[in-house]
């Protein structure tokens, strides 16, 4: 049985554009095929989907109780998280 690396967690609650973006994009050019980026926000970051898309990546979109956004980021092809 072989195990998913563990999520990197990109916390920019608090942080002002590009600061968000920047930290994201970074944190995707290590990603592992099977890995996962979730990027905690307080806003939803629309322009940020075109940009994913745009490079082979899809994403989830989970709106907390606090009203933050996670938002799980993984290459296009990947199986998706149990």
């Amino acid at each position: 049985m072989s195990s998913s690396p563990a999520p990197v967690i990109v916390d920019a609650r608090g942080l002002l554009p590009p600061e968000p973006l920047n930290l994201t994009l970074e944190a995707l050019d290590t990603l592992p095929p099977d890995g996962e980026v979730i990027l905690l926000l307080y806003r939803e970051p629309t322009p940020l989907y075109d940009v994913l898309r745009r490079n082979g990546y899809t994403h989830r979109t989970e709106t907390g109780e606090d009203g933050a956004f996670a938002i799980h980021i993984r290459h296009a092809g990947a199986m998706p998280a149990p």
